[in-house]
């Protein structure tokens, strides 16, 4: 898989304390998210989109158009840099088809349970479109990522692309745990020259697959 690194500078630093202590966030550049997102990229905590319990977020009601069976550009920005790896995952009708987030294991601390490693599915499958992306094991100066990312030939009108984040070395966030979370809303059309991918919910022949409220 392709991908570019830009390195980038986060102004006034990063404090490496304790693990509990050490944040990790990022910015859903591209696609654009569905809800609003701040200089940091929050609120991003809670799954399996974004949210706080405190704040659950406003949506910006962009729907991005997409092709089915063809590459979809993914473009992530850290605002604070943290261990882990990225996961990209699709539903079709409803959320609900997101996958649980990672599983985990964990060591213990004075403090409570600290993320060592996640789960990664080395061969996803649906919903999982890549698993992970950018992984790495130590703290680096925060950076851009992109890649592209391909789409099942699927007719959707209103899907939903998840990004999480994975972070190890991490003390338990009481909205997401060990990941952060954010979502693109999507309206992807088949391409008529390809088979439909009949792994994915709702492509029964000739008809769009309509998202739950």
């Amino acid at each position: 898989m392709k991908l570019r690194l830009f390195a980038a500078v986060l102004a006034g630093g990063v404090t490496l304390g304790a693990a509990p202590a050490v944040q990790a966030h990022f910015i859903l550049m591209q696609p654009p998210s569905w809800i609003a997102e701040n200089q940091l990229g929050d609120p991003q905590k809670m799954g399996p989109c974004g949210g706080t319990t405190a704040n659950p977020g406003v949506p910006t009601g962009v729907v991005t158009p997409a092709k089915g069976g063809e590459m979809l550009h993914v473009h992530v920005k850290e605002t604070i840099n943290h261990p882990g790896f990225f996961r990209v995952a699709l539903s079709v009708l409803d959320r609900a088809e997101l996958p649980a987030d990672p599983e985990d294991v964990t060591r213990d601390s004075p403090s409570g349970p600290i993320s060592v490693s996640g789960k990664i599915e080395r061969d996803p499958k649906p919903p999982i479109l890549v698993d992970g992306v950018w992984e790495k094991h130590e703290r680096k100066p925060v950076q851009e990522y992109e890649t592209d990312v391909k789409l099942p030939n699927i007719n959707c009108d209103h899907c939903t692309l998840q990004i999480i984040q994975f972070m190890e070395g991490h003390g338990v966030n009481k909205d997401g745990r060990f990941s952060y979370h954010h979502c693109a809303d999507l309206k992807i059309v088949a391409n008529p020259m390809l088979p439909i991918d009949r792994a994915w919910p709702g492509q029964a022949k000739g008809k769009k697959a309509k998202a739950k409220k």
